[in-house]
């Protein structure tokens, strides 16, 4: 790809549908460099239910994985009313990736500047800001 500028203050987003890691980008002129910022972890999800219709042969881990999903992308339009991001760099594994994207706002899909479908979320920092740059 063109290798584009990751922007100061971009959200990045790491997860599954067991939990996410967000991240901003703190460098400067382009260079990406991840600091933690916040966690975001299911909680109980017997009282949520999973966003859409569930097949009826669903396991109970994939509709608390699409219980997630729909909770994550709740998380990502309030801070988007909320003007917490210009940016979004979606890292989450395929499954999730494909639970919350038909869950995601227009006001939050219209800042994606990346979506990647890859589980890094016990990765250390410096590999998720290669496997980043990589898709870029």
């Amino acid at each position: 790809m063109s290798n584009l500028p990751v922007p100061h203050n971009t959200l990045i987003v790491v997860g599954t549908g067991e939990g996410a890691n967000f991240y901003r980008n703190i460098g400067k002129n382009g260079e990406l460099k991840l600091q933690h910022s916040k966690d975001l972890e299911p909680g109980n999800l017997a009282d949520q239910g999973p966003a859409g219709k569930q097949p009826p042969d669903t396991s109970a881990k994939e509709s608390m994985e699409a219980t997630f999903a729909k909770i994550l992308a709740n998380h990502l339009y309030d801070l988007a009313q909320q003007h917490k991001f210009d940016k979004l760099i979606l890292v989450l594994d395929p499954d999730t990736l494909g639970e919350t994207r038909p869950s995601l706002h227009i006001s939050v899909t219209d800042k994606i500047m990346l979506e990647l479908p890859k589980t890094l979320v016990n990765s250390p920092i410096d590999q998720i800001e290669k496997s980043i740059q990589a898709a870029l």
